[in-house]
């Protein structure tokens, strides 16, 4: 862990005792969901709290005005509104030109069928 978040959790840790019991439940609650998440989804994570600190203040309404939203949503409602958001593809990053390798351009007169890109090609 680098020296920025230990020193980060480090505070958390002293501050854990002052906390009220429902204080303290959160924060268990928040950090075991922290350390379910795969590295990818962290950083992930981390890039969304980044980009959003640099929105203009607009858009950071907007965002506060949508949780608010949804926090008074019937528990059905928020369990199809996950499921919806698991069914979407996460997008993913493009490669880099350096790490894409050259390929020859097909034959005009080729019979043979075309193979789909993506993951599902590869068996």
């Amino acid at each position: 862990m680098d020296g920025f978040r230990r020193k980060k959790w480090l505070g958390i840790a002293q501050r854990y005792q002052s906390l009220s019991p429902d204080e303290q439940a959160r924060m268990q609650r928040r950090m075991t969901a922290w350390a379910k998440l795969t590295p990818d989804e962290r950083k992930s994570a981390r890039d969304r709290y980044k980009s959003l600190q640099k929105a203009p203040p607009e858009k950071k309404e907007a965002v506060k005005q949508k949780w608010e939203e949804y926090k008074v949503l019937p528990e059905s409602e928020k369990a199809r509104l996950k499921a919806e958001a698991a069914r979407k593809p996460t997008p993913r990053p493009a490669p880099s030109k350096a790490a894409v390798a050259p390929q020859a351009p097909p034959a005009a007169n080729s019979l043979r069928p075309v193979a789909p890109e993506g993951p599902a090609a590869v068996r």
